[in-house]
């Protein structure tokens, strides 16, 4: 059984047939089934993405949260994941710890996707390796700046995801905010100047969900790579984006965000595409 808990997991053929789906015509793969889609988090472009890419499939998708199916604390995640698997064709989950996808996929004899987890954001990786495509007409040696907090979950993916097809990811953070588990061939650097000769410029929030109680640090040790019009002339040819929700004033200005170079409603777009392409990928395995 295959699933997609992390893009480090599947090779760069798999990833690129992903990205080729993804803009491919959809497969009636869901006719008749269900989709169990898990939120521990709140979300706005994976829930719309994902709903739709299961409708697009001709499934059904199903919203859960943690108080209805009570994994680890009614019911044990092996039996939530058999039971789920009765109903459904693939179960989609959007939590805290990635140790429980692993766990669901250890149990589930159906399908397992990550809509998101505390290490791993394989959905946002691949709708932004899509964009950078569409946008550069290629991904291998296309020159990727992310610049911020380089140690999350979105900068895991991207760089994952960088690696397998050949960009060239550099990422441009304060010491404590450099990504712990690179790939090799990431540069790493707090060097703002490196964003020169970027073909794509890459941002995400300072503080993100559940670091409410970091703020004030975050917001210090960060102030000095936000993506400003400054930073951006560096690389003049450059597109941005950002994964979203956005901060405007702390980690970019509504100049780039809102600029001519941002292409940041095509990468929300490519959500919905990218899901879609993952689920058709893991379905025909099936």
């Amino acid at each position: 059984m295959r699933h997609l808990l992390t893009l480090a997991d599947v090779s760069s053929a798999d990833i690129a047939a992903m990205l080729t789906l993804a803009e491919a015509p959809p497969a009636p793969l869901l006719a008749g089934k269900g989709a169990a889609l898990y939120f521990e988090k709140p979300s706005a472009r994976t829930r719309n993405s994902m709903e739709l890419a299961v409708h697009q499939l001709g499934g059904h998708p199903i919203y859960l949260t943690q108080g209805e199916l009570g994994i680890g604390t009614r019911e044990s995640v092996e039996d939530v994941a058999r039971t789920l698997a009765c109903y459904h064709g693939v179960i989609c989950a959007r939590v805290f710890d990635h140790g429980l996808l692993q766990a669901l996929a250890a149990a589930s004899p159906i399908p397992v996707i990550n809509m998101l987890s505390g290490t791993d954001h394989p959905l946002q990786g691949l709708a932004d390796l899509l964009t950078i495509r569409q946008l550069c007409g290629r991904i291998e040696g296309v020159k990727v700046a992310y610049v911020g907090d380089g140690d999350n979950n979105v900068a895991r993916s991207l760089a994952q995801g960088c690696a397998a097809l050949g960009a060239e990811l550099t990422i441009i953070a304060p010491e404590g905010y450099q990504l712990s588990d690179a790939p090799a061939g990431v540069i790493q650097t707090a060097d703002g100047a490196a964003v020169a000769g970027a073909d794509v410029v890459y941002s995400d929030v300072f503080v993100s969900m559940g670091q409410d109680s970091e703020t004030e640090r975050r917001m210090t040790d960060l102030a000095a790579y936000q993506v400003d019009e400054a930073l951006m002339a560096r690389a003049p040819e450059a597109w941005f984006l950002h994964c979203l929700p956005a901060r405007r004033g702390e980690e970019v200005t509504a100049g780039v965000i809102d600029g001519p170079r941002s292409a940041i409603w095509r990468q929300a777009e490519n959500r919905m595409h990218t899901a879609r392409g993952a689920l058709m990928w893991l379905l025909q395995q099936d």
